[in-house]
């Protein structure tokens, strides 16, 4: 009786071809059995990432984009050294040095020299080709260090591969502790509107409901929203995250202090397993460690600088809408 009811338990969750691929490998039945003894944990409470470890494998939109094979290694280490970079995990892909020598397909490319940029920052770098490959990644560096292209360059590739239906709810989900901000990475991400042809909304509190509400309804692929406006509209069923595959939180640590982390939790609990998140933070407290492995298993972790909060106030990137 259990092994029928995995498979319903796997539907419900978007794991069947998951589970189908992951019976190639050892274990995979003692993973099954741990995955249908553990379906009455609160999933809030629970790092279940680890039960799908072993037979999980990487996301496959983009993995054309993504090697680790791109310099000489004594290259890659000097400039990690220059820069004051560390970055902890496995399977670590080298930075992009030069925006002409990375593995971002032309459509990116030249986006990127169109809008005049000339080499990434210290956090694109290494943050582009992490998120290319897949991986769950967390990223620690100042406030003002470009971060924001760091994924959102990243989420329109895996919007362009991935190929989803439009209308079906969000594919890349970007949650930030305020409405400021979520309009700052609004204006960022309305930059690639009308030349990739990707639809954009931001959702927050102190706008109108009724108004935000009615653009969900027509379908977005990338939202960008505060945890509290957000939490609303999925209490509402106003929208669904069931196809949110590449989710960001930013200024993590920000949106604990504030208070957010059940409702960031919340919307965690409404994405598929089969995602993948990065999560952005000026520092790295036992907080913002105890979320990331609750949700996000295996990851690669890079350090920018000091993890001390702090601001930059010498990067530049201007992006023309």
């Amino acid at each position: 009786m259990a092994m029928n009811i995995l498979p319903r338990l796997l539907t419900r969750r978007g794991l069947r071809k998951i589970l189908s691929e992951g019976t190639k490998l050892a274990g995979a039945e003692v993973a099954s059995v741990t995955l249908l003894n553990n379906i009455c944990i609160p999933y809030s409470t629970v790092n279940h990432e680890h039960l799908l470890r072993q037979f999980r494998s990487k996301t496959q939109y983009y993995q054309k984009y993504y090697s680790i094979k791109a310099a000489h290694q004594s290259v890659v280490d000097d400039y990690r050294n220059e820069h004051n970079i560390t970055c902890i995990g496995e399977d670590i892909p080298n930075p992009y040095i030069e925006i002409e020598k990375s593995e971002f397909p032309e459509y990116i490319k030249s986006f990127l020299k169109n809008q005049g940029f000339e080499k990434p920052t210290i956090i694109q770098s290494q943050g582009w080709p992490i998120a290319l490959s897949g991986q769950n990644f967390v990223g620690i560096a100042q406030t003002g260090t470009g971060k924001t292209l760091a994924y959102l360059l990243p989420a329109v590739v895996h919007i362009k591969e991935k190929n989803a239906r439009k209308g079906l709810g969000p594919i890349v989900l970007v949650l930030a502790p305020t409405r400021e901000l979520a309009r700052q990475i609004e204006q960022v991400a309305k930059a690639f509107e009308r030349s990739m042809k990707i639809k954009t909304l931001c959702v927050y509190g102190g706008a109108s409901r009724a108004v935000q509400a009615s653009k969900l309804q027509e379908g977005v692929d990338i939202l960008i929203a505060t945890p509290g406006r957000l939490n609303d509209f999925i209490m509402s069923k106003t929208v669904s995250l069931s196809r949110s595959t590449y989710v960001v939180l930013d200024e993590a640590d920000r949106m604990l202090d504030m208070g957010f982390e059940p409702q960031i939790r919340q919307a965690l609990e409404g994405v598929p397993l089969e995602r993948q998140i990065l999560m952005f933070s000026a520092t790295w407290p036992k907080e913002v460690r105890h979320l990331a492995k609750d949700y996000l298993g295996e990851f690669v972790q890079v350090n920018v600088g000091s993890t001390e909060l702090s601001a930059n106030h010498n990067i530049k990137q201007n992006v023309h809408m």
